[in-house]
């Protein structure tokens, strides 16, 4: 099975930084996976985006154009990437940011206020683990486990103070 996802909303959200932690979720379970960023020249405010494939099989080419599962981290990502979404595909939204509803009805919705959660944690820029968190358990995709194994290998030792809050804003999302 390939799963494709997509991950975007502004530089500084942490896109980049989810889809690299799902990346090696996936490597954690021994599968075959890929991981493509994109960003603007501004960074910092600028539109973001990582496209991560997750597959039992080779990845012939890292690009998602269809993704299966989207998240949108803010209203210019949902307006872009909505439509480009598969039917019976999976959008996730950061409903603390965007208003309003998806608007396909032929794809799973589901609104997490992953940055209000991250506020009242006390790690406004972890609102990336909650909703990243959410995926895993409504797709199954990686397991909880995995992805707090794989959060050992990408929070760097630069930032290893802040390893458990990563863990605990992905179960957080995980049990939303």
């Amino acid at each position: 099975m390939t799963n494709e996802i997509l991950i975007a909303g502004f530089g500084g959200q942490g896109v980049l930084f989810a889809g690299k932690c799902l990346a090696y979720e996936g490597l954690e379970e021994n599968k075959q996976v890929s991981w493509l960023p994109s960003y603007g020249p501004e960074m910092r405010g600028g539109t973001a985006s990582c496209g991560v494939i997750i597959s039992d099989e080779p990845v012939g080419s890292p690009i998602v154009s269809k993704p299966t599962i989207l998240i949108a981290m803010n209203l210019p990502s949902l307006d872009r990437y909505e439509k480009d979404t598969v039917s019976g595909g999976k959008i996730f939204v950061d409903s603390s940011l965007i208003a309003r509803e998806v608007e396909r009805k032929d794809v799973d919705a589901f609104y997490i206020p992953a940055t209000r959660l991250a506020n009242e944690l006390g790690t406004p820029t972890l609102a990336n683990m909650i909703i990243l968190g959410k995926m895993i358990k409504e797709t199954g995709l990686v397991t909880l486990e995995s992805a707090t194994e794989a959060m050992k290998h990408v929070v760097s030792a630069k930032r290893a103070s802040l390893l458990e809050a990563n863990i605990k804003a992905l179960q957080t999302g995980y049990n939303y």
